[in-house]
C-alpha cells in the first residue's frame, strides 16, 4: 500500500503525485492541510512536519526523492 501525505498548495506535492500517476502507480492521498488525523500520522512515521512524506508499505520517504520511490517500487 502506498500512501501520499500532501497539501493541495505544495509544489512537490503535485510533482510527485503526477510521477506516480504517470507510472501507473495506485495510491492513498492524505491531505494533511485538512485531516489532523493524517498529519499526525505523518509526524509519527517521518518526524518530519513537511511534505511531501511516501509510506510505501512502511518504508518512509521525506520529499519527492525519485530515485528512492523508484528504489522500493522497483521502477525504471
Amino acid at each position: 500500500m502506498i500512501k501520499v501525505y500532501s497539501t493541495p498548495f505544495c509544489p512537490y506535492c503535485v510533482t510527485l503525485k503526477d510521477y506516480l500517476k504517470g507510472k501507473k502507480v495506485e495510491f492513498t492521498e492524505v491531505d494533511v492541510s485538512e485531516d489532523e488525523k493524517g498529519r499526525d500520522e505523518m509526524v509519527e512515521l517521518s518526524g518530519q512536519i513537511g511534505v511531501p512524506v511516501v509510506n510505501i508499505d512502511g518504508k518512509i520517504i521525506v520529499g519527492f526523492d525519485k530515485e528512492q520511490i523508484d528504489e522500493v517500487l522497483k521502477l525504471k
